[in-house]
């Protein structure tokens, strides 16, 4: 596909992508001064959440961390990778899909917290349809951004619907993740695929996809994107777009009126984890008030799953988004991603 190098975006992107693959690949170290054992973490959730609970939970428990930050659809991958000899001890947050379809894999172990019960109900039924093998930690709602200061030089009406996003006018000007490597884009794939049906959702993201100037690996990426002006248009979590409009105020944030998908971010235990007693003790740590009170300081303001939890003022209100009843069973199976994914790689990505 080829990518349209306006407005000096070309260098831009390339920086960025840069520093995106080096924090996809980073693993982030921050060792206590008397470590009480170790656990790897895997981090779905934003780079500078990821150190700030790294370094708190080593504050709080003298546990050395490992944490390696990747989107959510990697790190399901390096799951399935790694089976017969795990490397992590724990993956913390990322989109729920693919936890619920690791768990399907069983990739992950059964586990219980005594804080169930502490837990906003959608966190609860998480765990339920996974038997327990993940919990809910946040709730994020999809939609998209645009950047209002390169609508008004174009003279262009800013797009309120999905269908809007498939005008003329927005060729090369939209930015969205790659569903196989992010849990955004995958949230993004079904929640079309549950608004239009399968066959037309897929007619549909193939007109997009002559739109879309770049897919990104970070699910956050779009957000960025159109905060710095490089794209008009970035297909991503409210929450990111939120997170990018506080710091380019141009960006305006959309819940498209047709209805849209949301998360539910989750955590897991890793099956065979090395560190079995520290992954379960970071888990209980992560469900408290004070753990979950991260994601708002570093710039992340998902709706948090314990009800203890101050929710960020700046969060989307749930209340007035119009949420489709999001099919997590069979999304998150392991058999409908793989499909899913292959019809949009072949279709989509590759037939465009």
């Amino acid at each position: 596909m080829k990518q349209s190098p306006g407005r000096g975006g070309g260098r831009r992107r390339l920086a960025r992508s840069a520093l995106l693959a080096m924090f996809g690949l980073g693993v982030l170290n921050a060792a206590p001064a008397r470590a009480a054992g170790n656990v790897v973490v895997y981090c779905g959730v934003n780079e500078e959440w990821c150190r700030a609970a790294a370094t708190a939970f080593e504050q709080k428990s003298g546990v050395h961390v490992d944490m390696t930050r990747q989107s959510a659809g990697e790190l399901y991958a390096r799951l399935r990778a790694e089976k017969d000899n795990p490397r992590g001890d724990i993956w913390y947050g990322g989109t729920g899909d693919p936890h619920l379809q690791a768990a399907s894999d069983q990739l992950t172990e059964p586990y219980q917290s005594p804080a169930l019960s502490q837990l906003r109900e959608w966190a609860q039924n998480q765990a339920k349809r996974s038997g327990n093998r993940t919990v809910g930690l946040y709730l994020g709602a999809l939609g998209f951004g645009y950047n209002a200061d390169e609508l008004a030089k174009r003279k262009l009406a800013a797009p309120a619907c999905w269908a809007d996003l498939l005008k003329p006018e927005f060729k090369g000007e939209v930015e969205m993740a790659d569903p196989n490597a992010s849990g955004t884009a995958w949230t993004m794939l079904a929640t079309i695929v549950q608004l239009m049906g399968e066959d037309r959702a897929f007619d549909y993201l193939k007109s997009l996809h002559r739109n879309i100037v770049q897919y990104t690996s970070a699910g956050a990426a779009p957000a960025m994107a159109v905060g710095q002006g490089e794209v008009i248009v970035g297909i991503a979590f409210q929450h990111d777009m939120i997170d990018s409009a506080k710091h380019h105020p141009a960006v305006k944030v959309v819940s498209p009126c047709e209805g849209t998908g949301y998360e539910i971010g989750s955590m897991s235990i890793i099956k065979g984890a090395r560190h079995p007693d520290e992954a379960r003790q970071f888990y209980e740590w992560a469900l408290t008030p004070a753990a979950q009170a991260i994601a708002g300081r570093t710039g992340s303001y998902q709706i948090p799953s314990n009800t203890a939890t101050p929710v960020p003022p700046e969060a989307p209100d749930i209340s007035k988004i119009n949420l489709i009843d999001y099919d997590f069973a069979k999304f998150g199976s392991s058999e409908t991603r793989r499909r899913l994914l292959m019809r949009w790689t072949k279709e989509v990505k590759n037939g465009g």
